[in-house]
């Protein structure tokens, strides 16, 4: 189905302005936004939730369902007043349907099919990682076929983009995610939540650094492993302290980062040559870590690939990769009913253009219980 819109911008007519407003409650953050143009960020506001969860060193689904119930309506009506434009405006209702925490998925879900039916205007359900993936767009055109690295809490894939909107994964996390293999070597070394940052402050700084295994699986795989580094991790505090001796932080924070860099840059490279891509795009919270992007940044330099790194803001969760990812959809003419309904297992594949979302158990959602993964997102 094609959109008036999309008729008007192939027959080179002037369209004029629309207006996305974008919902996002997959975690820990509350976020609305407006997006003018599926380009143009009027307002991005985002709530976080990280001083409420630190005294659990995580996040805790429950409480996180709350702060959302609490905080939408503010943060909402925020996001008008910043951009300058009212309810009667918006043109269309974008909202995270999936993956996340399904409390905190449906805080989101609820309040945008409200507005979609209050204002009698489209709702376009979105997938998170797409969002992750297209916050580039808000800097920067992107050039097909271009590969993915998402890096965030939750997820750690190589995402193929033949055309817009249409995503194949052709490499995933077997275990953990890094995000979350962070957060679990940061509370392993007793640092503060969240935890991820401070381990990559630290090993940035270290003048040493303790080698660590690399996990690179099947010569032919572009699939990653980060369970068998955190233990690695654990065993060396562990040697270090049966023996009495003070833990070397730093050089083991570094060891840590290495590896991990080294992993999925290494890969995500071999992946960019194999499917001849034209650009390299990280996403995801974990882009915003300094030896991720200046590693990858040399790495395509070297390689003469074009490489999109969204700007700290549109790392973490926020609404206005949102918008940006629902934008596909809203040019197209592809709208979701009203019935939808909140998808903590939502299919990235099938969430590509022109497809029918359908439910995926190869992308799991996050659990019930405390996860320590906010400071990267989902």
């Amino acid at each position: 189905m094609i959109s008036d819109q999309q008729k008007r911008e192939q027959s080179g007519e002037n369209a004029s302005p629309y207006y996305i407003l974008a919902i996002e409650t997959s975690c820990d953050e509350t976020s609305v936004a407006i997006v003018r143009d599926g380009r143009e960020v009027l307002s991005n506001v985002v709530s976080s939730q990280i001083e409420t969860h630190r005294r659990f060193g995580g996040v805790v689904p429950e409480i996180a369902s709350r702060k959302h119930v609490e905080s939408i309506t503010v943060i909402l009506e925020e996001a008008l007043k910043v951009a300058g434009v009212g309810l009667a405006d918006v043109n269309a209702i974008a909202v995270t349907q999936g993956p996340g925490l399904i409390g905190a998925l449906l805080v989101g879900v609820v309040a945008a099919k409200s507005l979609a039916l209050a204002l009698d205007v489209p709702l376009i359900g979105t997938h998170h990682i797409a969002g992750h993936i297209y916050a580039n767009r808000l800097i920067g055109e992107i050039e097909y076929p271009a590969l993915a690295l998402v890096v965030s809490g939750g997820h750690t894939e190589l995402v193929l983009l033949e055309r817009e909107g249409e995503f194949r994964i052709v490499g995933r996390t077997r275990d953990d995610a890094v995000g979350e293999a962070y957060d679990k070597v940061a509370r392993a070394l007793s640092f503060p939540y969240p935890g991820g940052p401070h381990v990559d402050k630290l090993a940035q700084g270290a003048e040493e650094e303790i080698e660590l295994p690399r996990a690179w699986l099947e010569p032919d795989s572009y699939d990653f492993s980060f369970s068998g580094l955190k233990s690695a991790v654990l065993a060396e505090i562990n040697r270090a302290k049966m023996k009495g001796e003070p833990v070397r932080e730093a050089a083991l924070a570094r060891g840590f980062q290495n590896s991990v860099i080294d992993v999925v840059t290494t890969k995500a490279m071999k992946a960019a040559a194999e499917f001849g891509v034209r650009q390299l795009l990280l996403c995801g919270g974990v882009a915003a870590n300094g030896g991720l992007r200046a590693k990858l940044s040399e790495l395509c330099g070297k390689a003469r690939l074009p490489l999109l790194i969204p700007p700290m803001s549109l790392c973490s969760d926020n609404a206005a990769m949102i918008a940006s990812a629902a934008d596909l959809k809203w040019r197209r003419g592809e709208f979701t009913s009203l019935d939808m309904k909140a998808d903590p297992m939502i299919s990235l594949e099938g969430w590509s253009v022109g497809k029918e979302p359908s439910p995926s158990l190869s992308e799991s959602a996050a659990g019930n219980s405390v996860i320590g993964n906010s400071v990267f997102g989902n």
